[in-house]
This record gives C-alpha cells, sequence and structure tokens, in this order.
C-alpha cells in the first residue's frame, strides 16, 4: 500500500473528528447553520499545501497515540473496503453519535459492546426484544451490563 494512500485511510477513519473533514471557515459557517461548505476536489486535485495539512493531522494522531494505531490502522483498512453505501452508513452512525448526551452515548456504547459480535439474525432478535422492554426493564438491563448509573431508557 502507497504511504499516500496510507495516510488518505487514516484520515478517512477519522471522520469523526469535523476539523479533518473541512476547513475551519466551513465548520465554523455550518455551527453557525449557514450555507453548506463547498465542497473539496478529489485528492488528486489537492494542493501540496492542502495535503500536508491533512496528512499532518493523521500524522499527529498516529504519533501521539502509539497504543491507538493498531486500531487506526485497522479503521482505515476497513473504511477502504466498504462500499459507498457502508460508508453512507457509517458516517451517518457517526452523526446520529456525535449529537447524542452523554448518557445516550453511554447506553450505545453498552449495547453495542454486547451485541457487536452477535450473527445477524440474533442480533435482530435481541433488537426485536429490546423494542418489546419496558423502560424499567431496559434500565435493568443497563445495569446488568455494565451501566450502573443510566438514568433513563
Amino acid at each position: 500500500m502507497k504511504p499516500s494512500t496510507l495516510l488518505l485511510s487514516l484520515l478517512l477513519a477519522a471522520a469523526a473528528a469535523p476539523v479533518l473533514a473541512a476547513p475551519p471557515a466551513a465548520t465554523a459557517a455550518a455551527k453557525r447553520g449557514s450555507a453548506a461548505p463547498a465542497t473539496l476536489p478529489e485528492w488528486e486535485q489537492l494542493t501540496p499545501q492542502q495535503r500536508e495539512v491533512l496528512i499532518g493531522a493523521v500524522r499527529e494522531r498516529w504519533d501521539s497515540s502509539p497504543e491507538q494505531r493498531a486500531r487506526l490502522y485497522e479503521h482505515a483498512r476497513r473504511w477502504q473496503q466498504m462500499t459507498p453505501e457502508q460508508r453512507a452508513r457509517a458516517r451517518a452512525g457517526i452523526s446520529r453519535y456525535e449529537h447524542m448526551s452523554p448518557e445516550q452515548r453511554k447506553r450505545t456504547r453498552i449495547i453495542f459492546t454486547k451485541t457487536r459480535d452477535l450473527p445477524p439474525e440474533q442480533r435482530k432478535q435481541w433488537f426485536e426484544r429490546w423494542q418489546q422492554m419496558t423502560p424499567e426493564q431496559r434500565q435493568q438491563w443497563l445495569r446488568e451490563n455494565g451501566g450502573k448509573d443510566t438514568d433513563r431508557d
């Protein structure tokens, strides 16, 4: 794998960092609710300075977290193997997660941890059971499975 491809993959894996996805002016504009930021060009059309900004952000994250390198690399590798539809779903999930309260994020992490390794059919059955639970039953399940201080459903 070419170094530029690896770095681009790592950058894409860090898609949860809005700072990397848009220039500061576009990010500020998006937060203010103004017009959508202008579309940036494909990698090959970026200037060397733009590429260095992006690569530098990945380099900093890579160098500052040696213990996370395997995870970062695996995320980048998986991202490259995804179809455009899978990538869109991943981005939508990241966006939903970013807009959750801390309590919702904690519940989501607990549920994800407990269901991620289930085969698809078992996961579907689990979520169907979850939908049938009362809020009290959900709270009980969350407490029993790692969430001592979850307040709500």
